[in-house]
């Protein structure tokens, strides 16, 4: 009998989108990811979906895709509101992983100056995290990692620490690390 392996982590993940110009925007402009490709017509595959990849960069190199984006135009339209819980789409959110703290506070000053609608603040136990949503009504969690020592000794307490932070304004792109817990082990 094998031995079962443990995965490493998740290579990328592929979501349908109605409409690819206006999810391109977002993915592009919005979140900051490149676009490294695109699926075009080949004699083996004469009539491929419009589906195109994007990637970020992980120790200052790009993946050959992080996320890939497949047009649906029969997707539904969601709903009006977004919601961390509740939400009529499959996906409940991705997280999208900044090298560090101050890229992470340069980018939501960015979206703010853009005008992008912070649905959620939160200081969790193992990141610092803003969450929007794309056009197709998918959750974006845009964080960065606290340090392992400040969680890596209890990873459920971690888990369930959250503390929601205003949304709008200059309060929303405060960082309050002085205040930061540890969590550790039960003993």
């Amino acid at each position: 009998m094998s031995a079962r392996a443990t995965p490493v982590g998740i290579n990328h993940v592929v979501l349908n989108v109605r409409n690819m110009e206006e999810s391109h925007k977002f993915w592009t402009e919005v979140v900051g990811m490149r676009q490294v490709g695109q699926l075009k017509a080949t004699e083996k595959r004469p009539n491929p979906p419009n589906m195109r990849f994007y990637s970020g960069l992980k120790d200052g190199k790009e993946n050959h895709h992080d996320l890939a984006l497949v047009e649906n135009p029969n997707l539904p339209e969601p709903p009006e509101e977004w919601s961390m819980f509740g939400m009529p789409v499959a996906v409940n959110h991705i997280a999208i992983t900044f090298p560090d703290r101050e890229a992470w506070l340069a980018h939501l000053e960015y979206l703010q100056e853009k005008g992008v609608k912070f649905d959620r603040r939160v200081d969790h136990g193992m990141t610092h995290s803003l969450y929007i949503h794309d056009p197709n009504g998918y959750g974006v969690e845009l964080l960065y990692e606290l340090p392992r020592e400040v969680w890596g000794d209890d990873i459920d307490g971690a888990l369930n620490y959250a503390v929601t932070l205003p949304t709008e304004g200059k309060e929303a792109l405060v960082d309050d690390l002085e205040n930061a817990p540890v969590f550790r082990a039960a003993e």
